[in-house]
């Protein structure tokens, strides 16, 4: 008998997922909550909210659920796996004392450097006064601003002199412009080079790494513009060897997990540190403790393996019985958005063209949703456009041909995406 698969998100990393899973002959019924236009094509949208556990748990029993695979950061710090883990259902993901790696940047902080993994020198502070007058002290070297809580990828000020660190302080702990996320804030040393993600899928006890992958997270062409949620992602990262992801492996991802198991918490799911290299080595940046969006779009197309399969085994902290294996072909994934995003923008604009796309390019859908007058636009980050090619630039050269017979009213993309390389 197949499976009954749960997953929660209304983005492209959301259709990703589905998309691949919908592959395995394991998975017998896929449900998304709430989902989108996409993920409608694939399996059984649910009216419910990623932050609504109790409606999750219900939906989970109503739909004789038997196994939920995390995807995105809000349902785990809220204890979702905890609860569906107390009604027998098999989980990938962290628990809610797991997931405290990305929940908790002070935390998490405090984790790297009792375990010895490198990462940026910081204070944390509670007292907004206090918080300004240790920014004053540093005169003005630059720093980051991180607020401690979750603030949808959106609660990181990078400041290049003290000034821009106490307008940086104001907005979190004032404003409040992140909400509690900003109740407590690191300061944090700032680092230069070049920044990577980092993607394994973890059992409790041993992970497997992903291939790399990175995404541009600034609105504009040449990394102007907004911070935003992602506008692109391509894999394998330019300027990743083979030396350097044995050596994440070595000193980020494996005593991160064996750290988080001798504290009593072991790290079931997807763990993925964003990392920056800097002259003097790797760093961790932050954790994640979910699937990168948008570079799991990117990765998702590269995998050859069962998802189910991998993600079942680890479940069972199992994953050193499965074989993961990966397409030595390139991807590389374009967001189309709304003109505005990430500040404000309009809904409701009819896509055309999503038929004319080749058929071995994929279109991952985001902010879309089923209307009388077809799929329409019902978010910032609309979709996702991945191809494959046997290099970065055959892949790009593929994703923006596709990219262009898509259209909509006030639609945006980056033209930079994996350019140069």
């Amino acid at each position: 008998m197949g499976h009954r698969v749960l997953l929660v998100g209304m983005g492209a990393r959301e259709h990703a997922v589905a998309w691949k899973l919908r592959q395995s002959p394991l998975v017998d019924e896929l449900f998304i909550a709430p989902g989108n236009a996409g993920t409608s094509r694939l399996g059984t949208n649910l009216a419910v909210q990623p932050k609504d556990i109790e409606g999750l748990v219900k939906a989970a029993k109503e739909q004789r659920i038997d196994f939920y695979l995390a995807t995105m950061d809000d349902p785990q710090p809220l204890g979702l796996v905890d609860r569906l883990t107390a009604e027998g259902i098999l989980c990938y993901g962290p628990t809610q004392a797991a997931a405290r790696l990305e929940s908790s940047k002070a935390w998490s902080k405090e984790f790297m450097v009792a375990h010895g993994i490198r990462t940026a020198a910081a204070r944390t502070f509670s007292d907004y006064r206090e918080a300004c007058r240790y920014v004053e002290s540093l005169g003005d070297r630059p720093v980051v601003v991180k607020s401690s809580g979750l603030a949808a990828g959106k609660g990181v000020i990078v400041c290049n002199n003290g000034h821009e660190a106490l307008q940086a302080l104001d907005i979190a702990m004032v404003r409040r412009d992140f909400g509690s996320a900003g109740d407590t804030v690191l300061i944090e040393q700032r680092l230069y080079g070049w920044e990577t993600s980092c993607h394994a899928f973890c059992d409790g006890k041993i992970a497997v790494m992903m291939p790399f992958s990175s995404d541009y997270k600034r609105a504009g062409d040449g990394d102007t513009g907004l911070n935003t949620g992602g506008m692109g992602a391509y894999s394998p990262s330019a300027g990743v060897t083979p030396e350097m992801a044995a050596a994440v492996q070595r000193e980020v991802v494996e005593p991160t997990l064996e750290g988080m198991a001798a504290a009593g918490t072991p790290y079931c799911g997807t763990l993925y540190p964003g990392l920056m290299v800097t002259e003097d080595g790797v760093s961790v940046i932050e954790y994640n403790a979910r699937f990168g969006d948008p570079e799991t779009q990117a990765l998702i197309v590269r995998l050859e393996s069962d998802l189910f399969e991998v993600c079942r085994a680890a479940a069972e902290g199992k994953l050193d019985q499965v074989d993961v294996r990966w397409s030595d072909q390139a991807s590389v994934g374009v967001v189309m958005a709304s003109a505005g995003y990430p500040a404000t923008y309009k809904l409701g604009y009819i896509i055309r063209g999503l038929e004319d796309i080749d058929p071995d390019v994929q279109v991952f859908h985001a902010g879309t949703k089923d209307d009388a007058r077809g799929i329409v636009t019902s978010g910032g980050r609309v979709l996702t456009v991945v191809a494959s090619g046997p290099t970065i630039a055959a892949a790009r050269t593929r994703a923006y041909d596709n990219v262009r017979r898509i259209s909509f009213t006030d639609a945006f993309y980056r033209k930079d995406i994996a350019a140069g390389l």
